[in-house]
């Protein structure tokens, strides 16, 4: 399939969820095709639309006082944080055209955050009932690498992943992440033990990040378009489109 990518920087928050709502809008017209975008926020704390705002555990002074806005978004999920050194993509993807089901296409997006640990030597993978990418999935306490939480509208994707790469930790224990109390929270620096500057929050680790991303989701994809093909073979396989059936 066709997905085009565009790395957008370090961009803000507001700005690059005005770039998403346009992009649904020109791939439901028929104007572009299937986009991912990859980009870096500014600090910022993010509640899906269902979200428990007593997860916030840091008082609004300080996060005032750091400049760090709190948002309620579409996606599903509890309080996120964003900010630098941690690779966020948002999959403008219109699954139909595909024949893409949404459990695989989810299944992609965890599967591509596992090859993108995995291209930098870092064993994660996902784990039942929690969406996302984890380490260290053999012991009592998994630490969470990477986050996920979707929308679909007019039956296209948005919001996505953010997987922390040289992400400065502490600004995790602002909230519970992901609802979870005591959540352990990773990233690609610490799992490596990288020190000094290469642990730093740092534009450039994330876009090398983005592009091992984007070349895994199109491998991933690939498998996910097979898997939903075969799913919907089984279930009804006479009310199967030829140009699905034979993906």
């Amino acid at each position: 399939m066709d997905l085009r990518t565009e790395w957008l920087g370090r961009i803000g928050y507001q700005a690059a969820w005005d770039r998403q709502h346009q992009l649904v809008v020109d791939r439901a017209a028929g104007r572009i095709p299937d986009t991912l975008l990859l980009l870096e926020h500014d600090a910022v704390l993010t509640l899906g639309r269902h979200a428990d705002p007593s997860h916030i555990l840091a008082p609004p002074e300080l996060l005032a006082a750091r400049g760090i806005e709190v948002l309620q978004v579409e996606r599903g999920g509890e309080v996120t944080y964003h900010g630098p050194g941690q690779l966020v993509a948002y999959p403008i993807v219109r699954l139909a055209d595909s024949g893409l089901l949404l459990r695989p296409f989810v299944r992609a997006l965890e599967g591509a955050m596992e090859d993108l640990a995995g291209s930098f030597g870092v064993m994660a993978g996902r784990r039942d009932g929690y969406p996302g990418c984890w380490t260290v999935l053999d012991t009592p306490f998994p630490r969470k690498l990477g986050a996920l939480g979707l929308r679909v509208e007019r039956g296209i994707t948005y919001h996505g992943i953010a997987l922390n790469v040289t992400t400065d930790l502490a600004d995790f224990s602002l909230i519970d992440p992901c609802g979870m109390t005591g959540l352990t929270v990773t990233s690609i620096a610490r799992e490596l033990g990288w020190t000094g500057d290469a642990a730093r929050p740092d534009t450039a680790s994330v876009e090398e990040a983005g592009r091992r991303f984007a070349d895994a989701f199109r491998a991933r994809l690939a498998i996910a378009v097979r898997d939903s093909a075969r799913a919907v073979a089984e279930v009804a396989p006479e009310s199967v489109p030829a140009a699905v059936a034979a993906a």
